[in-house]
């Protein structure tokens, strides 16, 4: 015990609690190097920090009394950072460039400071600050651990719901919550060594108001402004914890925050609703089963003139008997699935949507006008399908919120086959039969999201034949390109047995099929097979790259098109209308959208007569769009008589 309690004066002192510092280091980082914390990093820097105890004596006098609460105070933030992305499942040291650490810090050291300012006692004011964070940090660590996402905004309109399925998750802490605990546990030691401080002790009021000034302006530059841009910041909304938990939940909120548009009202959307024209759906049968298919980054490069060995997809460019097909424009391109679901399911472009943000995870809650909901209230029961993992893009969420009545992941594909690790198309459309055949004459619709596509295509060539290469020039140039294009035939071998299979039924299917978007490969890649510059293209060929083929297939009847074009929004309008499906309001509007502008995009427009324009380019047609777009997602006087089947 004498160890620990220095009664010496001066330079013994110092000498004395710098030994004992030392022991304490060596000792928690033996422990934790030892028995707990794999990481190499962070046990000794939880050593550090529990060794800077040994240096707070009673009393603290002079220099000491001043500065060591300080440093404390100072010390707290890069802690909780330290702590919250341990729960995050982020090393800031390796995941985290120097921006993104600069600004997690700015959003904690105000946090710390502001509560300083608040109670006029540094002890209260990091004690409450570092058990705010490590809560924060806990409830977005479980979030993580059950639904394989962070936190984001719209999960704070739906806390009754997680507490309501509460029950149905283990909360026992794992290795890593202990470890994080383990930090905090270390500074609050530290913090609560501090001496008692009985009276308030703020800085000059001139100070305290530069202070909160600074505050203001920084929250208004932040939000306000295109800053974290500069940085090359955005909203991370599928490898959510890129940024770190407190950047990304703030840049997150900052795209949650949609501005009203000008000149939008109550009246000029009501004015719109009324002037809506009637729209008759087709004198066609309307089928039992309607099963949508996107097809994860499936594409038809027949446009750009590739040179491969063959066809990729012989049966989709043969398919034409009751049959209605054409070009998507997707509203994003070598990534982006989820954006891609929510034109097609609810009609929205997310082209009046801020940049880089995913409807899914900022935009959308309980209740929410759907294809889905369309179909429920004529009787049809509804699945969503993903043989892949149910955590990507808030699914989850999403799809109860738009109505499904059951949700299905690989866990619930019976006997899966793989290609490179992904459940094959061949093995997703065997699982559609299997649900189709239980529903039998009940009237069903099944929205599928298929996986064997998924990039990367430098992936090992498990149980996929290179049977599409490129020739020529480009030959042996592009491995991935040969990979992509063989998946492209195991695709369209699935899609003949599809339509093979559902021909044969009795029970009158409709199968609307599309890409959700062109594969990212790579800029050179594009560059020669289209011979220009990546850097000088027009919005024409651009958009290019934003094609992806559809159809409308059923196994009676229909009146054949060919070359139509269109994006996910007016798929879904296009696909009830042949459906002999009654519309909804809203689609009756979007089908007289489609007449005058067929494509509409981040990159730009399309008429019916094929003519191209930029995204900048105005109609009035567009501006009403964009308000019933914002009536549909954020006013609190949501018009539902338009938006829902009465």
């Amino acid at each position: 015990m004498a160890l620990f309690k220095i009664k010496a004066n001066g330079h013994y002192k110092r000498q004395l609690l710098t030994i004992r510092a030392a022991i304490l280091f060596f000792i928690v980082w033996f422990v934790c190097d030892r028995f707990y914390i794999d990481n190499k990093v962070f046990a000794p820097l939880l050593a550090i920090l529990c060794s800077f105890s040994s240096f707070i004596t009673h009393p603290l006098q002079g220099f000491n009394k001043i500065w060591i609460p300080r440093f404390i105070l100072v010390l707290g933030a890069p802690v909780c950072l330290l702590a919250v992305e341990i729960l995050n499942n982020t090393n800031p040291f390796l995941d985290l460039s120097v921006a993104q650490c600069f600004f997690n810090l700015v959003w904690y050291y105000l946090v710390f400071g502001l509560l300083t300012l608040l109670f006029g006692r540094i002890k209260i004011a990091c004690v409450i600050s570092t058990i705010f964070f490590t809560v924060i940090g806990i409830v977005n660590h479980y979030v993580l651990e059950f639904r394989g996402r962070v936190i984001f905004p719209c999960d704070i309109f739906s806390w009754k719901t997680a507490i309501n399925v509460s029950d149905n998750f283990d909360f026992t802490p794992d290795i890593t919550m202990i470890g994080a605990c383990l930090f905090i546990f270390a500074y609050l030691i530290l913090v609560l060594l501090l001496p008692y401080e009985p009276k308030a002790k703020r800085p000059k009021k001139q100070i305290s108001l530069a202070i909160c000034a600074l505050t203001i302006v920084y929250i208004a530059v932040f939000f306000n402004t295109d800053l974290m841009k500069t940085f090359g910041i955005y909203s991370q909304q599928w490898k959510t914890q890129t940024n770190g938990f407190v950047l990304n939940f703030t840049v997150s909120l900052k795209y949650s925050l949609v501005n009203e548009p000008e000149n939008y009202s109550e009246d000029i959307v009501l004015n719109i609703i009324e002037n809506t024209q009637p729209v008759n759906s087709d004198n066609n049968p309307q089928p039992v089963h309607i099963i949508a298919i996107m097809n994860e980054s499936f594409a038809d490069f027949s446009e750009y003139n590739v040179p491969y060995s063959a066809d990729p997809t012989p049966f989709l460019h043969t398919l034409t008997e009751n049959t209605i097909k054409g070009t998507m424009y997707s509203p994003v391109t070598g990534g982006g699935t989820a954006n891609v679901e929510f034109e097609f399911l609810t009609g929205n472009s997310i082209a009046f949507l801020p940049a880089n943000s995913v409807a899914y995870q900022l935009y959308l809650k309980d209740n929410t006008p759907s294809l889905v909901s369309q179909l429920k209230s004529l009787g049809y029961s509804s699945i969503a399908y993903h043989p892949y993992k149910s955590s990507g893009w808030n699914r989850t969420s999403v799809y109860n919120w738009l109505g499904f009545d059951k949700q299905l992941y690989q866990e619930d594909t019976i006997s899966p086959y793989y290609i490179r690790g992904y459940i094959s198309d061949q093995s997703d459309y065997e699982n559609l039969y299997y649900l189709t055949d239980n529903a039998g004459d009940e009237l069903l619709f099944i929205f599928n999201v298929t996986m064997q596509n998924h990039s990367g295509y430098k992936l090992p060539w498990t149980n996929l034949d290179r049977s599409i290469w490129l020739t020529g020039d480009m030959e042996n140039r592009y491995s991935d390109a040969d990979q992509f294009f063989s998946l492209m035939r195991e695709s369209d071998n699935a899609l003949r047995n599809l339509i093979s299979h559902y021909s044969n039924t009795d029970v009158p299917t409709m199968i609307i099929f599309f890409g959700d978007h062109q594969p990212p490969l790579t800029n050179s890649f594009y560059e020669e097979i289209t011979g220009v510059s990546m850097d000088n293209r027009d919005t024409s060929e651009v958009l290019k790259q934003y094609t992806t083929p559809f159809f409308i297939w059923t196994n009676y009847d229909i009146e054949e098109k060919e070359d139509i074009i269109l994006s996910p929004w007016g798929l879904g309008v296009l696909a009830m209308k042949t459906a002999n499906i009654e519309l909804t309001g809203y689609q009756e509007f979007l089908y007289s959208l489609m007449n005058e502008l067929p494509v509409i995009t981040p990159a730009g427009y399309i008429s019916s007569n094929g003519q191209v324009f930029s995204r900048e380019t105005s109609f009035s047609i567009t501006k009403n769009y964009e308000f019933l777009i914002y009536n549909f997602l954020f006013d609190n006087k949501r018009q539902d008589n338009f938006f829902f089947l009465e």
